[in-house]
């Protein structure tokens, strides 16, 4: 089998990729050429994308499906290959979620959103090691969270889909390593991030919903995942100082961060503008059928651009070299003083 080199044009399979974090992974794989296949429910949302795409200078193919459906992940990713041929990189992003206290979420609610974020997540991946497993090649980059690791209160579904995603995937993770498979599966754990779907999420709390401050862009996320799959062998990435202070806080101390979650949490996650009856609800159907909403949010004016933590989340290595440095001239000047 010959390896594909980098420097060749990828077939990247995206899905949620017509707004939020999906949306702006459309532009960081298009600005490298590879051939993109964007997955989604809202068809203005994925003629937007892949219009997009295409200026940048990459060939694209779309395809309107509810990863909820194991069919119709099986489907895209045959579409995937019969137009670009064998999938290189699959990255998962696709999710509902519902802002409300867990007693005034329906059964029916609670499972839509389980089977679209994490069996989303779990239909698309079987798609894809199905052809990339006989080929002992490829990458699957996860797009996970914070509350992968730390729920939060009013988003009891979401959370718990996040934290099912994080133990499957360590799960498989270690099945491909146990088999010394050629296939990677990787992970990028976000913070807040200023996306469309807080304008149309379905919202049950007495304001609008909001991310928790800090607020990163989404570019800043697709960086992320654009690195994840172009270096796969770390289990996961952290984006954001947050993301980093957060999951190490509820390392050492998950009872006071329930505390201080409980004090903080509820008001953090909603506006003082009342909730709007006109806003749209994509939980059973697409908000961007009719209209693209793009990548942005409307926090715009508060959003981070960059991270020093991402920077460090990926050059972990030299890092150690530095600190290993640090010590070793610390280490010469102590026994210098000594003499």
């Amino acid at each position: 089998m010959r390896i594909r080199t980098r420097s060749e044009p990828r077939t990247v399979v995206i899905t949620g990729a017509t707004a939020g974090v999906g949306r702006a992974c459309v532009r960081a794989f298009a600005t490298g050429g590879d051939r993109l296949v964007l997955v989604a429910r809202g068809s203005a949302g994925l003629h937007a994308a892949a219009a997009e795409a295409l200026a940048a200078g990459s060939p694209v193919r779309t395809v309107l499906a509810d990863v909820s459906d194991p069919e119709a992940c099986e489907g895209a990713a045959a579409h995937a290959e019969a137009e670009f041929g064998p999938i290189d990189v699959w990255v998962n992003d696709a999710f509902v979620s519902v802002f409300a206290p867990f007693t005034e979420i329906t059964p029916e609610e609670f499972s839509r959103v389980t089977e679209v974020t994490y069996l989303g997540y779990v239909n698309a991946t079987r798609a894809a090691l199905r052809r990339m497993l006989p080929r002992d090649h490829g990458t699957i980059v996860q797009v996970g969270s914070a509350i992968a690791y730390r729920g939060i209160p009013l988003q009891t579904a979401y959370s718990g889909a996040k934290h099912a995603i994080q133990g499957w995937h360590e799960a498989l993770r270690c099945e491909l390593l146990a088999t010394a498979s050629g296939v990677r599966v990787t992970m990028v754990q976000l913070p807040a991030v200023n996306t469309p779907q807080f304008d149309w999420v379905l919202n049950r709390l007495r304001g609008r919903a909001r991310p928790v401050p800090p607020v990163h862009q989404p570019e800043l996320a697709a960086r992320a995942v654009r690195y994840a799959a172009d270096h796969p062998g770390r289990r996961e990435y952290w984006v954001g100082a947050s993301t980093a202070a957060t999951l190490l806080a509820n390392a050492v101390a998950p009872g006071p961060l329930d505390r201080y979650l409980a004090r903080n949490g509820v008001d953090a996650q909603q506006d003082d503008q009342p909730r709007r009856d006109q806003d749209p609800d994509n939980l059973w159907t697409p908000a961007d059928d009719d209209a693209d909403h793009g990548a942005h949010g409307r926090f715009d004016a508060e959003a981070r651009e960059r991270s020093a933590q991402l920077w460090a989340s990926q050059h972990h290595g030299l890092l150690a070299a530095g600190g290993a440095a640090l010590l070793g001239a610390a280490a010469v000047g102590a026994l210098a003083r000594g003499r």
